[in-house]
């Protein structure tokens, strides 16, 4: 007997399961005896008061009819209960609180009720206690029912774990509705769970999380939701990967919130009852493929007032109340080459490559000879967290740079072998192809075809490669649903609606597109659209319209390279070299040029007849980029060929751009021809009538003619006068250049004027225009120069440099000739060169965005 407080009881065949049963008594009489009866039907012993006096005071007795009970049922309805002398709480509530912490607890609330306000407290107390289930009953019939069931029930599992085998439990519910402890710290989301956490501190309370899979979801709403859990009575994660059918996302929340099921009652009102008065944080991720469930949330959220709901799905619900959230990549450096090892340390990208790869192989260390790979992995990768940590994985056995270097399919690389992962998340491929079995089959169809584009597409794009198939009735709302589905994404470029894949996603869909039947005609429409978009551009790239026009050909750019590489490999030259003469203007300014030179070189080299205008356009561009890059020798004859083909075709611009050519290698020879420089320019800017922003290029090319020729007050004239047209054309291009040229003008004249250098170079960081860069700082330290500060001279110089560099283009050889003679001036003084040394060592090292702040001071608007 010494043992019997330790050990388990040997039950003789008169000890039965005793099962306790707790209420007031007179108001509950006719629940008590439907209780006991269903009890007794499953030979089990009730433990209730009225069934034998005894001896002991009340709490005594209840007390020990407790330490003797199996099972506690509660059942509750409107009074609280007798509170006895010197006692602070009834005993219906001290018969709850004296219940063992381990004993199963079954309670039952009848509706309708209109309750004491403490049994309300009760009851919300019990409501947060994890050991305790309960449900709503109306008469004493259906409580003898539902006891009944529970208990069977309670039996039934209790007999099951004891077969189990000892040890921690792993059954799905041992966990269900807990937040899922974070193995991994969250990165670059700071300004996401800021926003999340305020939205949940609004007046919103269904919210979606969407975005593509493996862009961070689930990881960004268990965060935000264990942040926020001071704000709520309780919060809930609901796992509903598993989920199929619209008809089990209630069962599966109840189960969350441990609120039993009951066959006559409508789940969503037990979830109510249950939940009455609580301020609750529903957290249910993996939503995308039980979308028709979205309005029983609605209807949740309407009986549930205090409810909040955060949902993660890879598309809208598209309900009312609904607000959503769009979980973007993270952040990637757009020119990783420009940028100081501390600014990529700072990238939310490279920050989570760094931390994944450190974890994959504790070895790894980012530093300044690796630092620029990994960002352009991640630029890659589109700042997709799950593709970076899958490559980060891979650091075990590939370099970054090697890894660089395979990322031109990145698929095979982006795989995973952890066990903890689901198998939809093993493999980027895995992930997307998840999304697509969830579109309808009209815009899977639509998703094959969009895998002919290569970058950002317009709606008019897209209805050049799909319109006329049979199943694009309704092709924006095919579209609008993989948007939904967050397989293609949307953003507006000026005013124009585009859309997009991110890269893991894209090249699924490129694959699909390769065994499409309709591929070839597809990339013909394809080709020729973009054709359009050139001969469309072409006015719009002068004057107010330059910018807007800029930016839309930049979104457009990788599918303008596709579509022109296409028809020049089916040997359609002429209309490739048509439309790039048409986009001349965006090549010059977005520093493009080589690459225009690439295409004409290609199609000089095509072996096919060219008619004379693609000839002469394909000589005038080769001519002109080889100009300026540096150990390029370039003929006269070749361009003069240029100007007389345009010449007999009639093409007065064509003629005027290679006149232009022409004067620039006449200036630039060694030594340069400086009377046929400048006739050449006066006869391009006779013929430059028909386009005002051209005729100003032209005027400007003549003036700095005119400059090198030492007729400084002539040439400043005409800068002045272009630098006015250009303002009144509202072209920025034409004003940025040309106010170098001024500055030039006025510096041979005596005068610095680092303003004109400072706003040229305002002018285009605003266009995009890299090129202008150099020669702003290479102005900028002819100022200095001319004023004697030789180390800021120096800085400006180096920083110019280095900027060179960075574009593959050389100086400006006109103005060249004038910064030496400034610098060998300010040399000849005592201690100069030493300070301008430094400094020129100094700006060698700058970075894009220290540079430029020396020159403007900092500014937001500066990007590295």
């Amino acid at each position: 007997m010494s043992d019997a407080g330790h050990a388990r009881p040997i039950r003789t065949p008169d000890q039965r399961l005793r099962v306790f049963v707790s209420s007031t008594l007179r108001e509950l009489e006719p629940e008590r005896r439907a209780a006991r009866d269903a009890i007794e039907r499953l030979r089990l012993a009730p433990v209730m008061f009225e069934l034998g006096a005894r001896p002991h005071p009340p709490r005594d007795l209840y007390r020990a009819y407790l330490e003797q009970s199996d099972v506690f049922v509660g059942l509750y309805w409107q009074q609280y209960g007798w509170i006895a002398p010197n006692e602070t709480i009834s005993g219906l509530e001290d018969e709850y609180r004296l219940a063992p912490l381990a004993m199963p607890k079954l309670i039952y609330l009848k509706q309708p009720a209109d309750r004491h306000e403490r049994l309300d407290g009760l009851i919300a107390r019990i409501r947060d206690d994890d050991t305790a289930a309960y449900k709503s009953f109306s008469s004493a019939d259906e409580l003898g029912q539902l006891i009944e069931a529970d208990l069977a029930t309670l039996l039934a599992e209790r007999f099951d774990a004891s077969r189990a085998s000892p040890g921690p439990s792993s059954t799905e519910d041992a966990t269900s509705g807990r937040l899922p402890a974070s193995v991994t710290p969250l990165v670059g989301r700071e300004h996401d769970v800021s926003t999340l956490l305020a939205w949940l501190g609004g007046e919103r309370r269904l919210i979606t999380l969407a975005g593509p899979g493996g862009i961070g979801k689930s990881r960004l709403v268990i965060e935000v939701a264990r942040l926020a859990q001071n704000r709520f009575d309780r919060v809930t994660f609901v796992a509903l990967e598993h989920v199929r059918d619209a008809e089990d996302v209630l069962p599966a929340i109840a189960r969350g919130l441990g609120v039993r099921e009951a066959e006559n009652r409508p789940v969503a009102e037990l979830i109510a009852i249950a939940r009455a008065g609580r301020r609750d944080l529903l957290v249910l991720d993996n939503f995308e493929q039980i979308l028709t469930a979205a309005p029983l949330l609605v209807s949740l959220l309407t009986d549930m007032p205090g409810a909040t709901c955060l949902v993660t799905s890879r598309a809208r619900l598209r309900v009312r109340g609904e607000h959503v959230f769009d979980v973007e990549p993270l952040r990637v450096l757009a020119k990783p080459a420009t940028a100081s090892l501390a600014e990529i340390l700072e990238s939310p990208s490279v920050q989570l490559f760094r931390e994944r790869a450190e974890a994959a192989d504790p070895r790894f260390r980012m530093t300044a000879g690796n630092a620029e790979h990994v960002a352009l992995i991640c630029r890659a990768l589109d700042g997709v967290p799950l593709a970076i940590e899958l490559a980060a994985a891979r650091i075990r056995a590939l370099t970054p740079a090697t890894m660089l270097a395979k990322l031109d399919r990145v698929l095979p690389l982006l795989v995973t072998a952890a066990r903890d992962v689901p198998e939809r998340q093993r493999t980027i491929t895995a992930t997307v192809e998840w999304s697509i079995h969830l579109l309808s089959a009209d815009a899977q169809m639509l998703f094959t075809r969009l895998g002919v584009f290569v970058g950002a597409f317009s709606l008019d794009a897209v209805e050049a490669v799909a319109s006329e198939e049979p199943w694009a009735t309704d092709l924006l709302g095919i579209l609008l649903e993989l948007v939904d589905s967050s397989l293609v994404r949307q953003h507006d470029v000026e005013g124009v609606p585009f859309f997009s894949m991110l890269a893991p996603v894209r090249e699924v869909a490129t694959a699909r597109f390769a065994s499409d039947e309709g591929a070839p005609d597809a990339r013909r429409r394809h080709a020729e659209h973009y054709i359009r978009v050139a001969g469309e551009a072409e006015p719009l790239l002068e004057g107010a319209t330059q910018l807007t026009t800029l930016t839309r050909l930049e979104a457009e750019r990788d599918n303008l390279r596709a579509g022109y590489r296409y028809l020049i490999a089916l040997g359609d030259v002429d209309t490739v070299a048509g439309a790039v003469w048409s986009l001349l203007l965006y090549w010059w300014i977005r520093n493009l040029l080589p690459e225009a030179r690439a295409w004409m070189e290609n199609i000089l080299e095509a072996g096919v007849p060219l008619a004379d205008r693609t000839r002469a356009i394909a000589i005038a561009f080769s001519s002109w980029v080889a100009l300026s890059q540096p150990g390029t020798a370039v003929d006269p004859g070749r361009i003069d060929e240029s100007v007389k083909l345009f010449h007999g075709v009639g093409d007065d611009f064509g003629e005027a751009c290679a006149l232009t050519v022409l004067s620039i290698a006449y200036l630039s020879a060694s030594p340069p021809d400086l009377d046929r420089a400048e006739t050449t320019q006066r006869r391009a800017v006779e013929l430059a009538r028909e386009s005002p922003s051209f005729r100003a290029l032209f005027r400007g090319a003549l003036g700095s003619v005119l400059l090198v020729r030492g007729r400084a007050s002539e040439a400043l004239a005409i800068f002045d006068e272009v630098i006015d047209d250009s303002v009144r054309l509202g072209d920025r291009f034409v004003e940025s250049i040309t106010l170098t040229d001024a500055g030039w003008a006025r510096l041979t004249l005596g005068e610095a004027r680092p303003d004109l250098f400072v706003k040229h170079l305002r002018l285009s960081l605003d266009i995009g225009n890299e090129d202008g860069i150099g020669y702003a700082f290479e102005g900028l330290a002819a100022c200095a120069a001319l004023t004697g500060d030789a180390g800021r001279a120096g800085v400006f110089l180096g920083a110019a440099e280095t900027a060179r560099k960075r574009t593959g283009m050389i100086e400006q050889r006109s103005y060249v000739i004038l910064l030496r003679p400034l610098i060998d001036r300010m040399l000849a003084s005592a201690d100069a060169g030493t300070d301008f040394e430094a400094g020129r060592a100094r700006g060698r090292t700058l970075s894009r965005r220290e540079a430029l702040e020396l020159a403007l001071g900092p500014t937001p608007a500066i990007s590295s």
